[in-house]
């Protein structure tokens, strides 16, 4: 037989597998496909949350960026000895005086209804007439003598002078009339208003007015509540994980046990609120609306994240570490908290800060214990009257005040921030227990 008969015969033998590869190939193309498509949707959906990310946060910085800046006023103020009663200094009428003073400035005058004072005094804070009663209680020879104060102007002047109300927009809609906007305009160009960052915001606590209000207090309050939170929820969380995970028996109980962790971890917060106005206040009798009570309200809530949390950090932990300890004559315990507890701390620590962080936006819960009430001052500690920053923002965005929701959107962003550094501080604890281990 020729080879050319025996190429001919063999061709079509070679000819055979080819569909069953083309087959394979066409379904690793679709593999392949299937792939690529998962991936481009998981990339979309990064997208979009980053999308609906900045656009969040546009939106409240948009919003509230304008509470760091403010306008004040200089004036300088003669007082009177005649209008002054030294053995009633706290029914003085000061805001009267203060605009008394500004009138003088604008060079206009009073009728005898008193209008034009009441119109003035619309434009500036009545903490200037505070400072005037310090400043006369520190030192009652200041009395027949001019000095000077500096102070915020009314909310609606600081408005104008930030653009928000505008002279085109018809009197009838607006609380300044022309004849105000004028006398700002005024004092704006003579120097007598200037503006700047709002520091007030940062060291002063919730007030009446809105120029006179800030977040000092919410501030000190969510970290004296924070405080409570974390002696109470990490270690009793830590340790309640750590004995479930190393040394409980495993039996029906501890499966109870364990399913109602899990259920408690998905309670809705405002139950915890209940629980605590129940148990807490009403037959405790811990003070309403302080820290401390809050604090305990949040560490149960916090308590089945930070056993969660700490259980699978301690599963992460190698077997082989445990053998090993225990194979070198080290007891139960030596090997949990000298061996397997360091190694699982990056997890631990992490899974605490961030339930912590958690905790520190929630409001439903505080509401039910009373830190809904308006409390002006910095608390005094653990038991006084406090509020929080998540309380702070409800209870500015339901008020009517228009000058308050700018700084609803600030003291967002001033709880971003704190939780913010609380993440990051997840984060630094995270790798520098990685590091040491």
């Amino acid at each position: 037989m020729t080879d050319a008969a025996i190429n001919a015969g063999a061709a079509p033998r070679e000819q055979g597998p080819r569909p069953q590869l083309s087959a394979a190939e066409a379904r690793l193309k679709k593999r392949y496909r299937s792939e690529m498509w998962f991936k481009a949707q998981g990339i979309a959906a990064i997208v979009v949350a980053m999308i609906f990310l900045v656009v969040l946060v546009g939106r409240i910085v948009a919003q509230g960026y304008t509470t760091f800046e403010t306008h004040s006023i200089s004036v300088p103020v003669y007082l009177n000895p005649d209008r002054i009663d030294r053995t009633a200094l706290d029914g003085v009428n000061y805001d009267y005086i203060v605009a008394e003073a500004v009138m003088k400035k604008l060079n206009i005058q009073d009728d005898d209804l008193g209008t034009t004072s009441g119109k003035v005094m619309d434009l500036v804070s009545r903490d200037l007439g505070f400072q005037l009663l310090d400043k006369i209680k520190a030192d009652p020879s200041v009395i027949g003598k001019t000095i000077e104060v500096t102070g915020p102007v009314k909310a609606d002047a600081d408005l104008y002078f930030k653009g928000e109300i505008k002279r085109s927009t018809a009197e009838e809609d607006r609380k300044l009339d022309n004849q105000q906007l004028a006398w700002l305009d005024q004092l704006e160009k003579d120097g007598t208003v200037k503006g700047g960052f709002n520091v007030g915001f940062f060291t002063k606590s919730d007030s009446t007015e809105p120029e006179q209000a800030g977040v000092l207090g919410a501030v000190v309050g969510s970290a004296l509540m924070l405080v409570i939170t974390a002696l109470i929820a990490v270690p009793v969380g830590v340790l309640a994980a750590v004995y479930l995970e190393e040394f409980a028996p495993k039996n029906r109980w501890t499966d109870v046990i364990e399913v109602n962790i899990n259920n408690l971890a998905a309670v809705p917060s405002i139950v915890y609120g209940l629980l605590g106005l129940a148990l807490f206040i009403n037959w405790l009798h811990v003070p309403r609306s302080s820290p401390l009570v809050g604090g305990l309200v949040l560490a149960l809530m916090a308590l089945p994240t930070v056993i969660i949390a700490t259980r699978s950090a301690l599963k992460a932990v190698p077997p082989s570490i445990r053998e090993a300890a225990l194979g070198v004559g080290a007891s139960r315990a030596q090997t949990v908290f000298h061996h397997v507890l360091p190694l699982a701390m990056p997890g631990v620590m992490t899974g605490a800060i961030l339930s912590l962080a958690h905790a520190l936006g929630e409001t439903a819960p505080l509401l039910m214990i009373g830190m809904v009430s308006f409390v002006p001052g910095v608390p005094e500690g653990f038991t006084g009257a406090s509020t929080v920053l998540p309380v702070q923002v409800f209870i500015w965005e339901n008020a009517s005040e228009r000058a308050f929701h700018e700084r609803t959107a600030a003291a967002i962003l001033v709880l971003l921030v704190f939780m913010i550094v609380m993440n990051a501080a997840a984060v630094i604890l995270r790798r520098r227990f990685e590091r040491r281990w």
